[in-house]
This record gives structure tokens, C-alpha cells and sequence, in this order.
């Protein structure tokens, strides 16, 4: 199965959402955690990835430290001894988009969700017809960036402005992006 965007969906067609909090310079990260506290965006997260099949890389994993509970969490890992209880592991993103669309289907989900890191970000990009951004309105420092924008191939279609709340370092945005041509695999 290969997963590329196509002109028209068929009846399976699914989804493809990446699922990320950037600052203002593009940093997602640091030192394989993030670079802030912003509780208002986990509870966004959970809100979004739940009951989904969300994919993920295996630092991205680590940084959890546990499968995320209400959701299947498929790891893409080139390291073939790497396992960890209650998560589907796949050599490589082709083949975790296949695990997850088949756990979509058997949840009744309609989408797949992306959920990092750099490296799995930058590959799936191509495939994505939705990015649910969090813009972190800080510049911090960090090694791990999201992949630009392109506004020739992204729009914007919704934003909701926060302000910090108790457990929030910063101001934020939920912003939506959908594709300018409309596609899914």
C-alpha cells in the first residue's frame, strides 16, 4: 500500500492529521522533551489523538514514556529489537500508516494522527491533509524543528488565540491548516 496523495478518495480513504506545538522559530523540541509547560496543549493533544490509532517516532515515544491510553500507538523504529508493552512497533513509516489504517478502521476513526517527531514530521508531510498547529507564541532554543509551512500548499481555516492559563508558559494558538487542493489517500 503506498500511502500519496491522491485526486479522489475511495470509501477507506483516511485521514492524514500532523498534530504538533511550535514556537515561533519552529522549535519542537530540546533535548528530546519539550522546550515549554503548556497543560492547556495536552489536554488539546488528548482531546484531538483520542481514540485514533497516532503514530509516532521512537524518541517522541520515549519523551511519553508510556503507550498513550484511548489510543493505539504505533512507533516507527529502523532498530529491529526495539519493543515496549501495549505499542505496535513499524520499521518505517509506509508500513505504520498501514497498522494504523487498519486500527482506524476497526475503530470507526477517520483519520490517522502524526504526532513527531522532526524526522517523522518531515516524512509525512507529503501525505498530510490536515496540520492541527499549536502556535506557541515563545521563541525558545531547541534542536528539532517542524518542517515549514508552505502557504502555496497549506491554508489556514481556523485559529482560536489563548491567553496563558495557570499552567501555561506561554500565549498560544490552536490553528487548523487543510490542504489548498483538496486530497486524501
Amino acid at each position: 500500500m503506498h500511502w500519496r496523495r491522491t485526486r479522489t478518495g475511495s470509501c477507506d480513504s483516511m485521514d492524514i492529521v500532523l498534530i504538533a506545538a511550535v514556537a515561533a522559530n519552529g522549535v519542537i523540541g530540546r533535548g528530546n522533551g519539550l522546550p515549554w509547560r503548556l497543560k492547556s496543549d495536552l489536554q488539546h493533544f488528548r482531546a484531538v489523538t483520542m481514540g485514533k490509532p497516532v503514530v509516532m517516532g521512537r524518541k517522541t515515544f520515549w519523551s511519553i514514556g508510556k503507550p498513550l491510553q484511548g489510543r493505539t500507538t504505533i512507533v516507527v523504529s529502523r532498530d529491529r529489537n526495539f519493543a515496549a508493552p501495549g505499542i505496535v512497533v513499524a520499521p518505517n513509516l509506509e508500513a505504520a500508516f498501514a497498522a494504523a489504517h487498519g486500527d482506524a478502521l476497526r475503530r470507526g476513526a477517520d483519520e490517522i494522527v502524526v504526532a513527531g517527531g522532526a524526522e517523522i514530521y518531515a516524512q509525512a508531510i507529503a501525505a498530510a491533509t490536515r496540520l492541527a498547529i499549536t502556535e506557541v507564541h515563545k521563541t525558545v532554543a531547541g534542536e528539532a524543528r517542524f518542517p515549514p509551512i508552505d502557504r502555496n500548499v497549506w491554508r489556514e481555516t481556523a485559529r482560536d488565540e489563548h491567553e496563558p492559563g495557570a499552567d501555561d508558559d506561554a500565549a498560544f494558538a490552536f490553528v487548523t491548516y487543510a490542504r489548498a487542493t483538496a486530497s486524501r489517500l
